[in-house]
């Protein structure tokens, strides 16, 4: 078990940064397509990337949090969300449109490389960025998903984790998109004063882009007969997965193994009262974990 404490490096970032930084709206263009993204703070970058159904606001505590330990970060609205464009056909989301507009963002912001953070879809999209552009990531934080061999093997084998992704069959059917609302996407905010914002950010939105995302990306084979996907390469760069145990989406067993995908040191840590959306339900215990964890790496 890994025990964080206040690091005389962490106190000294914490007194250099003072107070949390404005934010700053920014776009980025991939091939066309352009990436809003919010910029907090000063320092080394990290590149924060939402899922389903999310939009950058999803990142602001720990935006705030990292800001003040002296990080520069970056929330991307992915392409379909908010503010971002959002191309026709599913082939426009296909992976490596996603992994580009991720390179879209670090180049925009003047660096070679970032700490990427990424929860559900923007965990997959962080996960493939480091297997395809390993130059792109210094540092891998992960919210929920796991390892794509992790994925595999619960799909193939673990009849609950095949149970809780029958929504994600249902969302890849034509038309699924035409049961969505923006009220009712953002019926798993908690927070009254953020709601407003949710339901704002997702009118903005496309709900056929955010099917599209499980139509071009997320596996099809179920069972046994399923066929494994291509072994990823190993990643060299240290990596922190956070989980929360009461997630219906994701099976928390997805992630024994992690550790054998990679070749630096590798932090799990599970948090038993959270559900998918982790860094809301334990959003003190994550944010402080982050920050630790990068913190001791810096």
């Amino acid at each position: 078990m890994r025990i964080f404490t206040l690091t005389g490096a962490l106190a000294l970032a914490l007194l250099v940064a003072g107070p949390a930084a404005a934010q700053q709206d920014k776009y980025a263009t991939n091939n066309g397509v352009k990436i809003h993204y919010v910029v907090q703070g000063k320092g080394p970058l990290v590149v924060m990337i939402h899922g389903f159904p999310d939009y950058w606001g999803s990142w602001k505590p720990l935006m705030a949090e990292l800001s003040k330990a002296g990080y520069r970060t970056a929330a991307l609205d992915t392409r379909g969300y908010n503010l971002s464009d959002k191309p026709k056909g599913e082939a426009a989301y296909a992976m490596p449109h996603l992994i580009g507009d991720v390179a879209a963002v670090i180049a925009a912001e003047g660096e070679k490389n970032a700490v990427v953070v990424g929860h559900d879809w923007g965990a997959a999209i962080a996960w493939q960025t480091t297997f395809a552009r390993p130059d792109l990531v210094n540092k891998l934080v992960i919210l929920s998903v796991p390892h794509p061999t992790g994925m595999a093997r619960e799909l193939a084998t673990n009849p609950d984790q095949q149970k809780n992704s029958a929504y994600a069959r249902n969302f890849q059917k034509e038309g699924s998109e035409k049961s969505l609302t923006a009220e009712g996407l953002a019926g798993w905010v908690k927070d009254p004063k953020e709601k407003a914002g949710y339901v704002e950010a997702f009118k903005r939105s496309d709900f056929a882009a955010m099917m599209n995302y499980y139509r071009a990306n997320y596996p099809r084979g179920v069972g046994e007969g399923a066929a494994p996907p291509p072994a990823p390469p190993k990643v060299n760069v240290p990596v922190l997965v956070i989980h929360g145990m009461k997630d219906t989406a994701l099976n928390a067993a997805g992630h024994s193994g992690t550790w054998n995908q990679v070749t630096r040191d590798t932090t799990i840590v599970m948090i038993p009262d959270a559900a998918h959306f982790v860094q809301h339900d334990a959003e003190k215990l994550v944010n402080r974990t982050i920050r630790d964890w990068l913190v001791a790496r810096r």
